[in-house]
């Protein structure tokens, strides 16, 4: 078989960093035409791109020979350690059997009950006429949900709210430090220095809280106290360290990625009456204008594939690099120990053989797709390093958009930037909603008399 195609536009020392600072969903978009296998340039960094669905979840099965690692993994370890999702392959394995018992099926109607009731106190704080900064109101609706099946009450709201803002920096800086070259990263900026400061606060009041829960030896009956009291066969559980990694991790897949999901969920809406027509139909058949429970779930089909097919569009998760660990081959092509290769699910969830018609929201083309079987859909990995938390976080975004749909409508303002954000996560840039009542009116509380209806939240 002939060499790996180079994607068109390679700048020297650059590589393809313009192209994907430019427009990065139009260049992975591009990269299927070149090859199943297409090189790549992360800055200096030579990367092969694996744009066809059947190679890519060969790559995603073999996660000993494609191990976590690579530019973004490099990234994202220093802010996740070697959490569940950036641990290499050997120590994978024992991780994630001590942190299966937290997430199985049983368990989520456990963590949906703490859901409902978050999400119930933010849809009931709106007022008929308020201007959401829908990206930052959904990361507070997510956060408070992880938060709250993380620690219970035990970590003060002050103290969170500072944990969340230094988190958010070191998210939002991810995406630069992928493709900035390694001695420019330790250059004194006020970007870096802040990077750095944030990481420190963050994993310092992450220490505080787990010696604190350690010392008072009680069961909060939350996801920190599983954390401490899991053991392996050999009665060994997890360091300090490694719950601390896992916490942070638990964070941004909660909090970043969820909520997220949320902002082009409900932005989607917006722009398809009549999708949002039939959902509110539902919800409204369902709930009555209550919040939304997990006994619901079985009676909101329509919300669940509004969720589903919103990540496929728009998956915050939209590339992840991994390093091969000894020389093996991929589709017919060699590649040796120490290659970076990456993986898009927006490539693969934008190809037209998979999808008809892809740029297009269409949450019933998954009526069609077998219980089980989702094809090219990505949005949660695949393998033995698939999301842990899929059944959490779909459980947690069917309550949410439903019980914001049965209280409210969305509309976007003008000005709002709904484009893709250059970020580790694929968030819109700028997006402010109006909220209005749902029929009938009075769902939701009295907007605040001192308030001006057009002031954000």
């Amino acid at each position: 078989m002939g060499s790996i195609a180079v994607a068109p536009r390679r700048m020297p020392l650059l590589g393809h960093v313009a192209s994907l600072v430019r427009d990065p969903l139009e260049f992975l978009r591009s990269l299927p035409a070149h090859g199943d296998l297409v090189r790549i340039g992360l800055g200096p960094v030579s990367a092969v791109a694996v744009c066809d669905p059947e190679l890519t979840r060969e790559l995603l099965r073999r996660d000993r020979v494609f191990d976590k690692g690579g530019a973004l993994l490099d990234r994202v370890r220093e802010v996740l350690g070697e959490g569940l999702v950036t641990c290499p392959y050997s120590v994978h394995r024992r991780h994630r059997r001590l942190l299966q018992p937290l997430f199985q099926a049983g368990r989520t109607g456990e963590y949906a009950a703490v859901m409902s009731r978050r999400i119930g106190e933010t849809v009931e704080s709106w007022w008929d006429g308020r201007v959401l900064d829908v990206k930052a109101e959904m990361h507070a609706l997510t956060s408070g949900v992880t938060a709250a099946a993380l620690f219970t009450h035990s970590v003060p709201g002050a103290r969170l709210t500072r944990m969340l803002e230094d988190l958010d920096r070191v998210v939002a800086a991810l995406m630069v430090r992928t493709v900035m070259p390694a001695p420019l990263l330790r250059v004194p900026t006020p970007g870096n220095r802040g990077y750095e400061r944030a990481i420190t606060n963050l994993r310092a009041a992450l220490a505080e809280i787990i010696g604190a829960r350690r010392s008072a030896g009680t069961d909060g009956g939350d996801l920190l106290s599983a954390l401490i009291s899991a053991r392996d066969t050999s009665g060994e559980g997890f360091s300090d360290q490694e719950i601390s990694d896992h916490v942070i991790t638990f964070f941004v897949a909660g909090t970043e990625t969820t909520g997220t999901a949320l902002a082009w969920a409900l932005y989607l809406l917006d722009q398809h009456a009549d999708v949002a027509d039939r959902l509110y139909a539902e919800v409204d058949s369902v709930l009555g204008g209550r919040s939304a429970r997990y006994e619901d779930l079985p009676h909101l089909p329509l919300t669940r594939r509004v969720i589903t097919e919103t990540l496929r569009l728009r998956p915050p998760v939209w590339f992840v690099t991994r390093t091969v660990s000894e020389d093996t081959e991929l589709g017919g092509h060699p590649l040796a120990a120490g290659t970076t290769v990456l993986y898009s699910a927006f490539t693969i969830q934008h190809r037209a053989d998979l999808y008809p018609d892809p740029d297009r929201f269409d949450p019933d083309r998954w009526l069609a797709a077998k219980p089980g079987s989702r094809g090219g859909f990505l949005a949660f990995a695949d393998g033995a390093r698939k999301c842990i938390g899929e059944d959490f976080a779909m459980t947690e975004m069917t309550l949410a958009l439903a019980s914001i749909a049965s209280r409210w409508r969305l509309k976007t303002l003008p000005g709002s930037d709904p484009r893709p954000a250059r970020s580790a996560t694929l968030q819109p840039r700028h997006l402010r909603m109006r909220v209005t009542a749902a029929t009938p009116v009075g769902r939701g509380v009295t907007r605040p008399e001192a308030e001006n209806s057009d002031r954000t939240s």
